[in-house]
């Protein structure tokens, strides 16, 4: 499994060097939202504030596309995923599509160079 300390949103890992760019890896997610949990955050919109609610499904979704992202990554044969991103779309009222993507790679420990 990759480490998340190999994902990044940039295009270069400090202290490594990418020796071989795999291509595209996706992870996705679709959810919604249950009628209790409508219910809960109706509420919570009374109040205003943070919905509670809708944060945590939204961490889950985010996480398990993420999970999904750096599995798609290792079974190509990377060990780091750079220019890492997510996106949403909704799918259907209430449906959301969750996608985290970015590119896989197999990256090596630059050596340090002799003064």
């Amino acid at each position: 499994m990759i480490s998340s300390s190999f994902v990044t949103t940039g295009f270069e890992l400090p202290g490594h060097r990418i020796a071989k760019n795999l291509g595209v890896v996706r992870g996705i997610v679709v959810r919604s939202r249950s009628i209790v949990g409508n219910i809960g955050a109706s509420i919570q919109v009374l109040f205003g504030g943070n919905i509670t609610i809708y944060t945590a499904l939204c961490e889950k979704a985010r996480a398990d596309a993420f999970r999904l992202m750096i599995g798609h990554a290792a079974e190509m044969g990377a060990n780091a995923v750079i220019g890492m991103r997510y996106d949403a779309n909704e799918v259907a009222a209430g449906v959301t599509e969750v996608l985290a993507y970015g590119t896989a790679v197999v990256v090596e420990q630059q050596r340090p160079q002799p003064l």
